[in-house]
């Protein structure tokens, strides 16, 4: 695996891991809120086909942290984000791929600098509309939730911080993860400090303009037991996108990259091929 350090918006470092050939359609993997480049891991097979480009997103794991909420609370820091790590590693036309949170730095992406530059769009288990613009049901469902809140992970109270970590990271999942990955995606999120998980939620957007005007193939899936994300989220985000493709996994919840990890590879490579008009197995 290679690692770049790549200048973000505003001169924030960015730590970027490359897996697979340097020659091959480019996979672009964001991950979502208070999570890691290393959620992606389950899709470490798909770079014997593809170049796997996964960072730590701006105040995550190894990248850098400012400390100020205007470096998170808005969409230019994350949309040029995006383009500087396209621009530095000679991207040709990415298939971009948004995990929760991370569906909504893809589509800060597109709100910047529309779809001209990419190959397709991925939204896993991610919204459309956040903040006001959010479905009042969705809304309501994600309010009613204290695990999805997470309230204690935006305290400076490291005990009640390590608490509401474990319990979103069990809401993230249906099929739960065993202990050593459970441990290990609790240590990844702890990475992510308090200031930083508090302002990337203090975000209030409306996506649908931007994407309803893309023409890359698009493709929107998501668990049916989702919580951070109830399906309605999904189906609005499918109804906003004219290309879209839905696909639903009825026995997972948030990830379900992680949670059924060869369905998804599948499905993922499947898309890719018609993304980059590759032929079935080349």
């Amino acid at each position: 695996m290679r690692q770049h350090r790549i200048t973000g918006h505003g001169g924030v470092g960015l730590e970027v891991f490359d897996l697979g050939p340097e020659d091959a359609p480019p996979i672009l993997l964001i991950h979502g809120w208070s999570q890691h480049h290393l959620s992606w891991v389950r899709q470490y097979p798909l770079a014997q086909e593809f170049r796997l480009i996964t960072p730590d997103l701006r105040g995550h794991g190894a990248s850098d942290k400012p400390e100020t909420p205007a470096a998170y609370n808005h969409s230019t820091p994350w949309a040029e984000d995006v383009a500087a790590i396209i621009d530095a590693l000679s991207l040709d036309r990415p298939l971009l791929v948004g995990w929760s949170m991370g569906g909504a730095v893809a589509g800060d992406y597109v709100k910047h600098f529309g779809d001209q530059m990419i190959s397709g769009f991925c939204l896993v288990d991610s919204f459309v509309t956040t903040g006001s613009h959010m479905a009042a049901e969705a809304r309501k469902a994600r309010l009613a939730d204290d695990a999805v809140v997470a309230a204690g992970m935006t305290t400076s109270d490291q005990g009640a911080n390590i608490s509401a970590t474990l319990a979103f990271v069990r809401a993230c999942f249906h099929q739960q993860p065993d202990a050593d990955d459970l441990a290990s995606m609790v240590g990844f999120n702890m990475l992510c400090p308090p200031h930083v998980r508090k302002a990337a939620r203090q975000r209030d957007e409306d996506y649908r303009p931007y994407l309803g005007k893309m023409r890359v193939p698009a493709l929107v899936l998501w668990g049916a037991h989702d919580r951070p994300a109830p399906p309605l989220v999904g189906q609005e985000a499918a109804a906003a996108i004219p290309t879209a493709k839905a696909l639903i996994y009825e026995d997972c919840g948030h990830s379900p990259f992680w949670e059924e990890p060869d369905r998804f590879n599948a499905d993922l490579t499947h898309f890719a091929r018609h993304c980059f008009e590759m032929e079935p197995g080349t």
